[in-house]
């Protein structure tokens, strides 16, 4: 059988290069050598695309930029030279792909800009599309899709950086404290804070601004946040639901990565009928948001009984400690069978 060759992004210019970094590591791990040729290229936190072929400690360690084997390379937009370009002494050598493998968070790796140029390029990519990927990031233009569909959402409303704060406050006041101000568009809860008062809410609006130039200003839901790790395009697989039991206010940056005070009850603490309305959900927010491949779909369950959607990631992290691995190993799959799945998947989205 002929080897394919799989290219692994990793790095990036957003705030979550360093949750990729991690990421990235495990998949190179459990990806076998057998099947894939593997071509790893790093993006530097200042845009810079480098192929390297140096250990996968030096990726985690974040010591892979400096690594002698580095040289410049880059995927091409052009369909009549496909595939990987490489700068090798002072001539560019072009290597055939068979599918690239984006383990990039956040800005410039899951919001659309890099599905656009792999779309461009025609070379098959793991996960969702141009379309779907820029949607799911975008808190605002996601909920107003899922709520249009008849799922519900939290109340909320949004501000733009160049309007008047002071003139939109009071709609703060309607909805009622505690409220969490998160950027539109940013991942792993950056700049996202939960406010009890009008001051916090300005200063929250301030962090938030700091992170994207659109703030979604919502309501918080009592109940609990559950999720469901999908995978598969037409008709996907759903993993077990997971429930995030909170210790502290919300499930922050740091607190997502050292669950330092909260727990991840895997399965959730829900009956059966309710985790299959959860799944149910989830399986229907993925197709109305375009998704393909993958994604982990957050939701509230609320203390009355509601789901209510939260967010969707089209690429969540993948440390074989990850939530969105955990709950697919939770349902009898491989951390290596769900990566060979997902090359398998992108092949065929291609095709469709």
């Amino acid at each position: 059988m002929d080897k394919k060759t799989i290219v692994v992004l990793f790095g990036g210019r957003s705030g979550e290069y360093d949750v990729s970094l991690n990421s990235a590591a495990a998949v190179i791990e459990h990806l076998d050598p057998a099947k894939y040729d593997l071509v790893l290229i790093g993006i530097t936190r200042e845009g810079a695309w480098l192929g390297y072929g140096g250990s996968i400690e030096d990726i985690r360690q974040d010591r892979w930029h400096i690594h002698p084997s580095c040289r410049p390379s880059f995927l091409s937009p052009s369909r009549e030279v496909q595939g990987l370009v490489e700068l090798v002494g002072t001539e560019f050598r072009v290597t055939p792909v068979d599918v690239v493998f984006p383990v990039l968070h956040g800005k410039y790796g899951e919001d659309g800009t890099l599905q656009g140029l792999l779309e461009l390029s025609g070379i098959p990519f793991v996960g969702c599309g141009m379309l779907s990927s820029a949607l799911c990031m975008d808190k605002e233009l996601a909920h107003q899709l899922v709520q249009a569909a008849g799922i519900g959402t939290p109340s909320s409303f949004t501000m733009n950086k160049n309007e008047d704060i002071e003139a939109r406050l009071s709609e703060a006041q309607a909805l009622g404290f505690p409220l969490f101000v998160k950027p539109a568009r940013s991942g792993s809860s950056l700049g996202i804070t939960k406010v009890n008062n009008m001051e916090e809410l300005a200063a929250g609006i301030e962090t938030a601004f700091g992170h994207d130039n659109k703030v979604v200003i919502e309501e918080n839901i009592d109940g609990f946040e559950v999720g469901c790790a999908v995978l598969g395009n037409s008709d996907p697989l759903i993993g077990v639901v997971d429930e995030i039991e909170l210790q502290g206010s919300f499930f922050d940056y740091a607190e997502k990565y050292t669950l330092a005070h909260s727990k991840i009850h895997l399965p959730a603490r829900i009956d059966e009928e309710t985790a299959d309305r959860v799944k149910e959900t989830a399986r229907s927010i993925y197709r109305i948001l375009g998704c393909r491949g993958l994604a982990r779909v957050d939701m509230f369950l609320a203390d009355d009984g509601r789901i209510v959607f939260n967010e969707v990631n089209t690429i969540p992290g993948f440390t074989s400690s990850s939530r969105y691995p955990s709950m697919l190993q939770a349902s009898g799959l491989s951390y290596a069978h769900i990566l060979d799945k997902l090359l398998v998947l992108a092949a065929a989205a291609d095709r469709e």
